[in-house]
């Protein structure tokens, strides 16, 4: 299935019943009063999140929504039959804006969570609400209200604990194969990946976190080059960045030092608040390089780039020091689970 993470929907609320103007007809009662019903309420447009849906690829066959408008009132004060609601499964991470201002309704983040989107016309009033001691035969009834009318803008943005950063081959689809049961295309040429792709890393009983690899970034990424910011997005509600660096380019042109800079460079054009999220560095490749040289290859890119955080080197194709960076990734996402439990306590 084709990843969509963008889309423009129409949806729209049904319109309410118009009140009905009617009179008692009976046998041997010759004066009936007033006795028309209300009209029922129009149906409205629900967003659901779905935990069995990770892209808005089904909008790109249907994009209008409407539900359904509400019966008339009729004699005898009977109310209307009210619209049937119509309710849209979305992927969670979803968020919703009003097209037209930007507004934000809502953001999904939760299996079964819904989202009023259009709310349904209110009924109109019969004439039996108008009978009073002056008029008791009143004729005037009042219509049903419209239901909303809406263009939404949805937009995905995946929910993942850790992001991976880094430039196109640097091995991030590799990284994520091999700690993981996510099976994304690897190959030996660019942008191989196109689309973010989630994995579920599991390091122990009951201890396991999600990561997310985005397709990679370029300088002048943030003006269109490559394949543009657009997927940064989706690390937007992670809590930790590994930012991987090649050790070893198919390019011999190709300089891993300005390579590293160039994506953090990029990353704070395209957000200042995601270029202030943890991130860690790790280096990969390092199996094509030789043993003697690895340490001198680490320390000089991380003096290089005047890096004072954590460092971590790794093969993604051997798994050589995968493990030890994925446990001490869980480590460090439980301490931030009790720091934020302690600050909201």
């Amino acid at each position: 299935m084709k990843f969509l993470d963008e889309v423009t929907i129409h949806v729209a609320a049904g319109n309410g019943g118009d009140g009905s103007a009617s009179f008692r007809r009976e046998k041997f009662v010759p004066f009936g009063g007033p006795d028309g019903g209300d009209g029922g309420a129009g149906g409205s447009v629900w967003l659901e999140a779905n935990e069995g849906l990770n892209t808005l690829a089904d909008f790109r066959h249907q994009k209008r929504f409407r539900a359904e408008r509400g019966e008339n009132g009729m004699g005898s004060q009977r109310t209307g039959r009210s619209g049937q609601d119509v309710t849209i499964p979305v992927p969670i991470g979803t968020v919703i804006r009003v097209r037209e201002t930007g507004e934000q309704l809502g953001d999904l983040t939760e299996h079964g969570q819904r989202l009023l989107v259009a709310k349904g016309g209110r009924g109109g009033l019969g004439n039996l609400h108008f009978k009073s001691s002056t008029n008791r035969a009143p004729e005037q009834t009042t219509s049903g209200k419209p239901g909303e009318d809406r263009h939404l803008e949805l937009e995905l943005q995946v929910l993942a604990d850790v992001g991976l950063l880094g430039m196109p081959n640097a091995g991030k689809s590799t990284f994520i194969r091999a700690v993981s049961a996510a099976k994304p295309r690897v190959a030996d040429y660019p942008f191989t990946t196109l689309h973010p792709n989630l994995g579920v890393v599991s390091v122990g009983p009951d201890q396991s976190f999600v990561i997310a690899d985005i397709p990679g970034l370029i300088r002048g990424a943030s003006e269109g080059a490559g394949l543009g910011v657009r997927f940064l997005k989706h690390l937007s509600r992670t809590r930790l960045l590994l930012h991987l660096v090649d050790a070893a380019p198919m390019d011999p042109q190709q300089d891993p030092i300005d390579d590293a800079v160039g994506v953090a460079e990029e990353l704070a054009r395209f957000s200042p608040e995601l270029a202030r999220t943890e991130r860690w560095l790790v280096l990969n490749k390092l199996d094509l390089l030789p043993e003697d040289e690895r340490e001198a290859w680490k320390q000089e890119l991380v003096e290089a780039m005047g890096w004072d955080g954590p460092v971590y080197a790794i093969s993604g194709l051997t798994g050589d020091g995968t493990r030890a960076l994925c446990m001490d990734v869980m480590a460090r996402l439980e301490r931030m689970r009790e720091d934020a439990d302690e600050a909201g306590a």
